[in-house]
């Protein structure tokens, strides 16, 4: 009778330790760090940024820039900030320090301008002195104005003197496919607001000049490559068909003319899901995560996750560890901090610790490495 008994409870831990050793990865991965919460009763923090002196500016997406020392959160913000349109997914959204801040001091954000009829993604840039945001450039304002309260992107990114960013179509299908508008657009001036010569529609006179590639919904995350150089964005689609794309010049990403999703009440948007002449995601989910945030890990902090894609998921709540192979290509992904809230931003700091901003409830945490 023992001899019954002992065998199906040995067979039942050899199971465990096998299936334990079919993904060590993944195991290695949970037991690799530690989640520090480093502030929290927060909003809906949206963008990070540091400084040279180690400080760390995060937005809220209410229109405030938070000081963040020493991983210690005591209240301070900053002064100067301008009025958002504060409108739903409006508000202050990304925030990023000009690749040469030490010498110029320039920090750009992106925020949702206020004005007549309503609101759309605008680009600022200024200088600090002290606590307080001063010389202050408005170098990008989308128009017309729209009192929708969805879609307004917006990421951004630097690379060879140039400005990159993103903004949603405002929930107006078929801003996307339209040159006309910036809506739906990924966009490149330079990085004093001027529009490059050589952008690619920069010859068609009723376009908008600063449209580097279109066909988008919402990207609400965006990187070059740190090896590539590649740029890369992920965009809301609807219910399901949230994609991964390497935004090129000038290519069309296909929105609402293919998508692999459909509307949020079941009603198809289109039965095509590839057309002549537009571009197919590297990944696409369904259903959808709503992706949020994204940095590529540099980090030798995190040697099983370098140039890995690290991206929130609002939806299902979690961050996402997305894997790619030599040439680019989708390999895996792995769901990490599961129920920690919606994530909203994902970033890796100077000194290649990652940070992750979250909302519901509000709070920045801190990946810290075991060894």
């Amino acid at each position: 009778m023992k001899n019954s008994i002992f065998i199906p409870t040995l067979l039942f831990s050899l199971l465990i330790v096998l299936s334990c050793q079919a993904d060590p990865e993944k195991q290695q991965a949970a037991a690799d760090f530690e989640v520090v919460t480093i502030a929290d009763g927060l909003d809906n923090p949206w963008g990070m940024t540091w400084l040279p002196d180690g400080r760390m500016l995060v937005t809220e997406l209410s229109g405030e820039i938070l000081v963040i020392e020493n991983d210690q959160y005591a209240g301070k913000k900053l002064n100067g900030v301008p009025k958002v349109y504060a409108n739903n997914q409006g508000g202050l959204l990304d925030i990023q320090l000009h690749p040469d801040y030490e010498n110029n001091g320039w920090i750009y954000f992106s925020f949702s301008k206020p004005g007549d009829g309503g609101g759309s993604t605008a680009i600022m840039r200024a200088k600090l002195e002290g606590d307080n945001l001063v010389n202050k450039e408005l170098i990008f304002e989308s128009f017309p104005k729209t009192r929708s309260g969805v879609h307004f992107g917006s990421r951004i990114d630097f690379k060879d003197g140039y400005i990159f960013f993103t903004i949603g179509e405002r929930g107006e299908m078929d801003n996307a496919q339209s040159v006309g508008n910036p809506f739906g657009k990924v966009h490149r001036l330079h990085e004093n607001g001027d529009v490059p010569n050589d952008n690619p529609f920069v010859q068609i006179p009723d376009a908008q000049h600063s449209i580097w590639s279109y066909g988008h919904r919402n990207p609400q995350g965006m990187q070059f490559h740190p090896q590539t150089g590649e740029l890369w964005a992920h965009e809301h689609g609807p219910k399901g068909g949230d994609e991964l794309n390497i935004v090129q010049k000038a290519k069309n990403y296909g929105w609402p003319e293919i998508s692999y999703g459909i509307d949020y009440d079941g009603s198809i948007i289109t039965d095509e899901t590839q057309k002549e002449g537009m571009m197919q995601p590297v990944h696409y989910w369904d259903p959808s995560i709503a992706p949020c945030g994204m940095t590529f890990v540099t980090s030798d902090r995190y040697p099983e996750w370098k140039n890995n894609i690290l991206m929130g998921s609002l939806k299902f709540q979690y961050l996402n560890r997305v894997v790619l192979d030599g040439e680019g290509n989708y390999v895996k992904e792995e769901k990490l901090l599961e129920g920690i809230g919606r994530v909203r931003h994902v970033a890796e700091s100077p000194d290649g610790y990652i940070y992750v901003a979250v909302e519901g409830p509000g709070k920045i945490v801190k990946l810290m490495p075991k060894n």
